[in-house]
This record gives C-alpha cells, structure tokens and sequence, in this order.
C-alpha cells in the first residue's frame, strides 16, 4: 500500500508559520555544560536511550539500563557510560567509529519531566575508569565517553499524555508474543520457542554483568 501526501512541509518558513516559535524561556533552558540539577538528576536515573547515527545517514536508538547513578558525571562537560554485556551487535558503538555525534534522554521513574544531552562520544578503554564502574567485581569492557554540547530538561507533557508512570492507564499485554516467538518468526530460525526461551532466559540469569 503506498500513500500519497498533498501538504508535505519542506522549509521551516512553512513549519513555523504553523507551529509558531519557543518563547524566550524555552529558547534559555538550554545550556552547554551539566549544573547541580543535571547532576542530581543523572544521579538518579536508572534508564537512558542513547541515539547515534552512522555515515550513510542511518539511525539507531539504544536502551541502557544501570543501577541509579551508572552514568558517571566526570566533570560539567563529560560523561561516561559502562557499557554491560549484551547480544554484540553493538549498534551504537558502530556509528560511533563513523560519526561520533550522539543525543540522550534521561528517564526516572515516577519523574514526570526528562532530560536531553547532546554532544560526541567516543569509546574508550582505560582501567581506571572501567574500575569505577565495575558491579560485583565485574569490570565493563568499554565506557562510551560523551562530550556534552547541548543540556536541558523535558517539559512532562508528553509524559503526561501518555500515563507512562501510571500503572492503571498502562495497556494490557495479552496477545503480544514473548521476544523468543518474535526471534523465531522474524529469523526464521529452526530453533523452537522453547528452545529460545530457555537461551533467553540463561543470558539474563548469566550474562548482565
């Protein structure tokens, strides 16, 4: 089935004649470097996504997850993130050695409003920041580092909207399938959904840190 659009925005003339432009204080919060609120809200934060993009143009949007605090404030312009065992395929880590321009989003549960950092990253390897970051003796073997170039926060109307902390607006999940049914059906593999279940099942008891 294809579509067909008659009023495709092309120029941000157009865009803005509709959606009009950010007041003086939306265009203020934005600053350069992490403050005490960034801090204490990275502090607390168990859940980031992490966008990044490769030569060609093509994106990807990863999920890290840590206890509260994993994301180490190393100064008002740095971040490290550890980066714990996962299926390899290293996405983002890819588009890194291509582009190093990378945009996150902070998320903590129960709070309404997000934070946004952009900035470059790289991936770095030395011990002593690999030390730091290490849960039950286990050291990450890569720490992505992010220069920070663009900070601020996420009003929470979107948050709102969708009841996302609210647990009586959240759907029911009946009828969709187990991740393992989804691997099976889309890789067309030969493995049954038991058989992957239980693979699935071993990475999460063995391999998290």
């Amino acid at each position: 089935m294809s579509f067909e659009f008659r009023e495709v925005v092309t120029s941000e003339a157009q865009f803005r004649a509709v959606m009009g432009n950010p007041s003086e204080r939306v265009v203020k919060k934005q600053i350069a470097a992490l403050d005490h609120h960034c801090r204490d809200f990275i502090a607390k934060c168990p859940f980031l996504l992490i966008s990044s993009c490769n030569a060609g143009g093509n994106m990807d949007v990863s999920p890290k997850g840590d206890p509260p605090g994993f994301v180490h404030v190393l100064d008002d312009r740095t971040l490290a993130i550890p980066d714990r065992p996962g299926n390899r395929r290293a996405d983002t880590f890819r588009n890194l050695l291509q582009n190093p321009h990378v945009g996150m989003l902070f998320l903590i549960p129960g709070k309404q409003e997000t934070l946004r950092i952009n900035g470059t990253a790289m991936i770095v390897r030395d011990r002593w920041l690999r030390e730091q970051m290490a849960i039950g003796g286990r050291l990450p073997e890569f720490a992505m580092v992010v220069k920070v170039a663009e900070v601020f926060f996420h009003c929470a109307k979107c948050v709102i909207r969708s009841g996302l902390w609210d647990s009586k607006s959240w759907p029911k999940l009946d009828g969709l399938a187990s991740l393992a049914q989804v691997m099976v059906d889309q890789g067309k593999l030969e493995d049954t959904v038991e058989e992957m279940q239980t693979i699935i099942e071993a990475s999460v008891r063995e391999r998290l840190y």
